[in-house]
């Protein structure tokens, strides 16, 4: 796990600006995936943001192991073809209809502005297995995304958009999101988490025209 503490003659460190050894200082951006908290909910649908999130922090040695804020926040350094950016990820444990009460506050404190975050979140109006990119809009219904654009005010943070498709025949969309990914589906969302964690690197590192 890295933690930051910078500083420069002209704007000194304030103990203000660290919380257990995370630094305010300087630009960072925010990764936050969406999901339901709890090991009940660890394997379905409906958080396959979280799964992307943590498959990230794997990948780049970094620890969800800090609790701020209803969140477990890590931060750390994403480091890819000789480049690198530091980047704060987020694990709201709000429900999903409430992301926003952890994230805008996060945000704030951290001095990360809108369109410096990026959220992976599961879609239910995209094909299962899709991934799709976009810099803003509206939320398309889903409700984390709806309580994200209450709270921090904007519309204007990017999304990773993972399709996981229309329930089958008349079932009730709130209980196929609850449902775990059977084993059919486990063997396109694998490699898609993947790709999602992918996705996320080439957004911080190169832009979200290059990630698209």
């Amino acid at each position: 796990m890295l933690f930051f503490s910078f500083h420069c003659a002209s704007a000194p460190l304030r103990r203000s600006d660290l919380v257990a050894g995370y630094s305010r200082v300087g630009s960072v951006q925010m990764i936050v995936g969406l999901g339901n908290p709890g090991p009940r909910f660890a394997a379905n649908r409906h958080n396959i943001g979280f799964q992307c999130l943590e498959l990230l922090a794997r990948r780049h040695a970094i620890a969800l192991d800090k609790m701020q804020n209803k969140a477990m926040v890590g931060q750390g350094w994403v480091r890819a073809g000789g480049r690198h950016a530091k980047v704060l990820l987020v694990k709201p444990l709000t429900y999903m209809n409430l992301v926003g009460e952890s994230v805008a506050p996060l945000a704030r404190f951290y001095q990360v502005e809108p369109a410096q975050i990026l959220v992976i979140h599961d879609d239910l109006d995209l094909e299962s297995g899709r991934l799709r990119l976009r810099p803003g809009g509206s939320s398309g219904g889903q409700n984390g995304i709806k309580s994200l654009i209450e709270r921090l005010g904007s519309q204007e943070f990017a999304r990773a958009r993972v399709g996981i498709g229309r329930p089958p025949g008349r079932m009730d969309p709130a209980a196929y999101v609850l449902q775990d990914f059977n084993a059919d589906e486990e063997a396109i969302f694998g490699p898609l988490r993947a790709r999602v964690a992918d996705a996320a690197e080439m957004w911080l590192l190169d832009g979200m025209d290059i990630a698209m």
